[in-house]
């Protein structure tokens, strides 16, 4: 026992069993009171399991953050675990102007004045816009750490056909909506230039501000280019494929903790609307159309993993699976035994009830056990909420902050077309 419990023990008389549950229980109270409302609804979930050096002492939270949310690459689950992070800490989120709806005006090229007034100057920004370097770097403050997610070009390729099926005009011309018609014969159906054209060639790379009507093949050193401009802006690129891993690297990368990047998954399709597997011949054929894309992902998918062998592989590995075993008793706590992807139509909280993009795709969402109350619920109900909600609903809390009056919002010049709208429920 040290000196000082040792005197402690003399001048009270109590047992060492008794002194060690004081000192625990003191300890506890102390870091229940130093994380504040972010542990008040459920217990520390896990210990930080690869500690830093003890002659590295350890680094406050980093509080300035640029994601870049691309398309189909579970990029909204990585938003709402920023959204979260900046409630908990008072943190101003950047959102977008009410011509744009909630996205910054996308496909059109990334503008400081696409962010509503009431959201600037922002700490956090984490909605879908087109990279535009200047015009980030003059919203977001100095010292900002920009990151983003790839997500492996067949699988993605085939996610953004399913959902914007509807929508593309190159999908739409599609017989049958067929995935291997159209990769069968890509130009017989794309119109570089047409209204969301973007989302059936080369996506990731017109996201990240790139020419997505370039081909390595034919200009390998535009690729080499591409590349480079990303890393020199991007602290991290967040592999989908390897979701826990990747939250892991993000949490150490901004001296957070584990409990910071607790997740629900958002905006996935069902089972029913996706296909199970990609043939490999459609796989090679979806990379070959989308040849820029594979390029970009093959280049960070291997950086990614030289970032895990320098952090330790064993110690990631650990973490990623402590994050998937604490994220497992959260959502059991938040919605119920058996937590459930449900659909739309079957989820009767209304904030919880995510977007659908036609009929022909299902996108699940969590649903409240009925019944509860209370600060749990809430965090609970901010865990699961869709983008659209929690976007609305930012909005609204920074306005009163802000002391912003309700009034009606000024049209921007040359709006661009009025996003994606869901169907009428019921559908």
């Amino acid at each position: 026992m040290p000196p000082i419990l040792q005197r402690l023990q003399q001048a009270t008389k109590m047992s060492r069993r008794k002194i060690l549950l004081l000192v625990l229980g003191c300890s506890t109270l102390s870091l229940l009171i130093h994380q504040g409302a972010q542990l008040s609804w459920y217990p520390k979930l896990f210990p930080q399991s690869c500690p830093p050096l003890q002659d590295s002492p350890p680094r406050p939270k980093h509080m300035t953050v640029a994601f870049l949310k691309t398309h189909k690459t579970a990029g909204t689950t990585v938003q709402n675990i920023l959204f979260r992070f900046a409630e908990r800490h008072n943190l101003t989120v950047a959102l977008p102007h009410p011509s744009c709806e909630h996205q910054f005006c996308y496909p059109r090229n990334f503008s400081a004045h696409f962010v509503h007034p009431a959201t600037r100057p922002p700490h956090v920004l984490a909605s879908h816009l087109r990279f535009d370097r200047a015009e980030l770097q003059r919203l977001m403050p100095p010292g900002t750490v920009y990151v983003t997610i790839l997500r492996e070009p067949a699988a993605m390729f085939e996610s953004l056909f399913s959902y914007y099926n509807q929508y593309c005009p190159a999908f739409r011309r599609v017989p049958n909506a067929s995935l291997e018609a159209f990769l069968s014969a890509p130009e017989a159906y794309y119109r570089a230039g047409e209204h969301f054209a973007m989302f059936a060639h080369n996506t990731l790379a017109y996201d990240l501000g790139g020419d997505n009507e370039r081909s390595p093949r034919d200009d390998a050193a535009y690729l080499a280019g591409l590349i480079r401009q990303v890393e020199e802006v991007f602290s991290l690129v967040m592999i989908a494929e390897y979701f826990d891993e990747s939250l892991v690297l993000l949490r150490r990368l901004l001296a957070w903790d584990l409990d910071d990047v607790l997740y629900a998954r958002l905006n996935a399709r069902a089972a029913s609307s996706r296909l199970a597997a990609i043939p490999a011949a459609l796989a090679r054929a979806a990379r070959a159309w989308n040849a820029l894309d594979a390029g970009l992902y093959d280049h960070f998918n291997a950086t990614f993993w030289r970032r895990v062998a320098l952090a330790g592989r064993a110690c990631v590995e650990r973490e990623a699976r402590e994050l998937r075993e604490a994220r497992e008793r959260l959502l059991r706590r938040c919605f119920g035994e058996e937590p459930v992807l449900r659909p739309a139509a079957q989820i009767r909280t209304k904030q919880l009830q995510p977007w659908q993009p036609s009929r022909k795709v299902d996108i699940m969402g969590y649903d409240l056990p009925s019944g509860r109350a209370g600060p749990a619920t809430e965090a609970c109900l901010k865990l699961a909420m869709p983008e659209v909600q929690y976007s609305s609903y930012l909005l609204r809390k920074q306005k009163r902050r802000g002391g912003v009056r309700p009034r009606p919002e000024p049209v921007l010049d040359n709006p661009p077309p009025r996003p994606i709208r869901a169907l009428p429920r019921g559908h």
